[in-house]
């Protein structure tokens, strides 16, 4: 079973202005996209999904290539549907590599996400973004 997604959804839209900030995870002092993810995670469930660590930035970092991947695997439930609102999607920026974004899916065909030089936006989900979408998953119930 899901978690609510209405609910993912406000507590995303808590984040919105947050400056961006590689490997950072603070609501409203910076984030990155997996920031997003992880603060998003403890304001619903009160506790951190777990210990990250370190990571390079823009892909880069092939030893640590798959761990968005690996995450959203072990802690989300897969789910099909990409367009339900409170969905996590993952962004394969590089077909040659494995995905290294990830966002919120909101109402109105937007989604939320951390975006460097801009921080915590809200985007429209362009033909471009749902090409590159590689999977989505559900926050599971409590």
């Amino acid at each position: 079973m899901n978690f609510d997604g209405l609910e993912v959804i406000r507590a995303a839209n808590l984040w919105l202005g947050t400056p961006y900030r590689h490997q950072a995870s603070l609501k409203g002092v910076g984030c990155d996209c997996l920031g997003l993810i992880r603060g998003i995670w403890l304001d619903i469930y009160g506790f951190a999904a777990a210990q990250i660590p370190p990571y390079a930035q823009f892909g880069r970092d092939e030893k640590g290539a798959m761990q968005l991947l690996d995450g959203a695997k072990q802690y989300l439930q897969p789910v099909q549907n990409a367009t339900l609102p409170g969905r996590v999607v993952l962004f394969q920026l590089n077909k040659k590599i494995p995905p290294r974004h990830c966002g919120i899916i909101l109402e109105n065909n937007n989604f939320i996400h951390a975006q460097e030089r801009h921080g915590v936006v809200t985007t429209s989900m362009t033909t471009s973004w749902q090409r590159r979408i590689h999977s989505t998953y559900a926050f599971p119930k409590r």
